[in-house]
């Protein structure tokens, strides 16, 4: 029992059992996804003859790696595109996403934001912000228009159909970043890309995929974008991967972006592995079954929170686009000992306590608890939030259930601890 090594009420662990008949239904959905999705990953490992040959090791200009051009047809076919690009040498999504925007846009191309700003890390990319002259897209002539969302969080689907007829690049952000819309559903995905292609159909789609890999059968490859990207560090790579990302997609658009990640006419064919491939292999096998934990932590603790009396985004049962959780906490007060709660269940830096501060590129202090395996893993549990109302925590990862249940009592106690919450009263 949890309550043997870690100090939990009584009435909590009851709660939690509640939460979690609640999530039945749920669970069951997930565990089913997963599933679909395993299956879908271990064809592709027998279709593409994955073998022992293609763990080796390459060095210097890395050329004919094996397991290099293996993997990048695994991925491929899981993701069901003509190519894909699939590298450690990618330090980060943000990375990934930026080597495939400068890959497709020339000067004088415009690209439309068609889900509202995008993440942050991505202002200075586009020339939204940072120093004229830096390189940004805006430098290079490229011109962004951004095309706000509804008030509901949903895309303006009547503003973007006719926005588009001179752009080159239409670019959908799946997850949220520090918002409180819903990550979008491969349905809602399906909707854009039509109302997007009936009016430019030659268009590139262009999605981040960041958080969304293995949350549902399919993956926006399917439902019309030309180009999907994500990082190694979040879904994609099954807690295993310590670094990497991908960019999948139509086999013309894919090559451009690896000139940009190495030079023009070498491309794809260089690029030594340093005997990462195994990890990057272990990790897409581990992935559905990974991103179905994070899922079913982030369900737990939407039903334990709104028990307890939280507004939390999305539901427990809802379907969802990503593993992310907002908590609406409500006062910095409770978000701080939301987040150094969770920090006490993780496996790593449990005895440090996170504090508020001034993160780079953000108007608010920012408070995050992370205690995992290979820093910034988002598939690891972590939260994170600014300082403002509605004080809330952006909760992902969770690489088993049963101890991402651990970590998310643990923040629930660390409130009821401190007489900021009183489960009788909710």
């Amino acid at each position: 029992m949890v309550h043997d090594f870690f100090e939990i009420d009584p009435e909590l662990e009851a709660l939690a059992r509640q939460a979690e008949q609640d999530c039945a239904a749920c669970f069951s959905r997930i565990e089913q996804t997963a599933r679909h999705n395993a299956a879908k990953v271990l064809k592709a490992f027998a279709d593409q003859k994955v073998s022992e040959s293609c763990f080796g090791i390459s060095t210097g200009y890395g050329y004919g790696d094996l397991g290099r051009d293996v993997l990048d047809k695994v991925w491929s076919q899981v993701l069901g595109t003509e190519d894909a690009l699939v590298r450690h040498q990618f330090v980060s999504g943000t990375h990934a996403l930026t080597v495939a925007l400068f890959g497709i846009l020339r000067p004088g191309d415009e690209i439309v934001f068609v889900t509202g700003m995008p993440y942050d890390t991505l202002h200075e990319v586009i020339g939204l912000s940072g120093t004229p002259g830096n390189g940004s897209l805006k430098d290079f002539g490229v011109k962004a228009n951004i095309i706000d969302l509804t008030p509901e969080g949903k895309p303006d689907l009547a503003k973007i159909a006719i926005s588009l007829a001179h752009a080159k690049v239409a670019y959908i952000q799946r997850s949220r970043g520090y918002s409180l819309r819903t990550a979008f559903t491969i349905r809602e995905l399906k909707e854009l890309c039509q109302v997007i292609r009936k009016a430019n159909p030659e268009i590139i789609i262009m999605t981040d995929n960041c958080y969304g890999e293995f949350v549902e059968e399919t993956e926006p490859s399917a439902v019309g974008a030309d180009l999907i990207i994500g990082s190694m560090i979040k879904n994609a790579g099954g807690g295993i991967a310590r670094t990497g990302g991908y960019i999948a997609g139509k086999a013309n658009l894919v090559e451009l972006c690896a000139y940009r990640l190495t030079c023009v006419g070498l491309g794809k064919e260089v690029g030594c592995t340093l005997g990462m491939n195994r990890e990057l292999f272990q990790g897409l096998y581990l992935a559905p079954d990974v991103t179905a934990n994070a899922l079913k932590t982030a369900a737990f603790a939407s039903a334990l929170f709104t028990r307890l009396g939280f507004r939390c985004t999305p539901e427990y049962d809802a379907l969802k686009g990503d593993i992310v959780t907002a908590v609406e906490l409500g006062s910095a007060e409770n978000l701080i000992a939301f987040c150094q709660g969770i920090q006490k269940g993780s496996p790593v830096d449990a005895y440090v306590t996170p504090e508020p501060w001034d993160m780079p590129g953000y108007e608010n202090q920012v408070i995050m608890a992370a205690g995992a395996f290979t820093n910034g893993a988002s598939i690891e549990l972590s939260a994170d939030g600014p300082l403002r109302p509605p004080y809330a925590a952006w909760l992902q990862g969770g690489l088993t259930y049963s101890t991402g249940r651990i970590s998310i009592l643990l923040a629930a106690q660390e409130l009821i601890s401190r007489g900021l919450v009183k489960i009788a009263e909710k």
